[in-house]
């Protein structure tokens, strides 16, 4: 088990298009035993919901206050997104972003659900209590497909 690999999966785990669905596969097929690679992928992404929120939030305020065009497109955007999401929101509420991150699949995940319910303006702390739930989930399901054996790797990771 090399730094480097489990840097790097640590890497895959931040990144919004990799996640779980990289960083657990990349380390496991490098030599590292689940053990060590599941916890280490799910507690790194378990960390996109903070950093996601302050990102978030530090560049909308910059952008809202000096970019106009930026303000009316994101407000617009926002009302337009609430209107649509609302009913889903309201029926399903945190349990809907726990099992929206919980499916390892792509466009899903910690990064689309903490954004979302940025969007949205939901509860910081609700939002990621729930996120972090959907990361173990996730963890534990792609942890157990990388568990069950051989050529479940094509899964996650394309062949070059």
């Amino acid at each position: 088990m090399e730094v480097s690999t489990l840097l790097f999966s640590i890497l895959l785990s931040l990144l919004p298009i990799s996640e779980l669905r990289g960083g657990i596969p990349y380390a496991f097929f490098n030599g590292v035993s689940l053990a060590v690679a599941a916890p280490l992928c799910i507690i790194t992404n378990a960390l996109v919901a903070p950093i996601a929120y302050t990102f978030l939030a530090t560049f909308h305020k910059i952008f809202h206050k000096h970019w106009l065009w930026y303000a009316s497109f994101f407000d617009r955007f926002v009302a337009r997104a609430q209107a649509r999401v609302a009913p889903k929101v309201n029926k399903y509420g945190y349990w809907g972003i726990l099992l929206f991150v919980a499916i390892p699949l792509p466009v899903t995940g910690a990064w689309t659900g903490t954004l979302g319910s940025w969007i949205l303006g939901l509860d910081k702390r609700k939002t990621m209590m729930a996120v972090f739930g959907g990361v173990i989930v996730s963890g534990l399901i792609v942890t157990s497909l990388v568990a069950l054996g051989v050529g479940i790797d094509s899964v996650f990771i394309k062949r070059i």
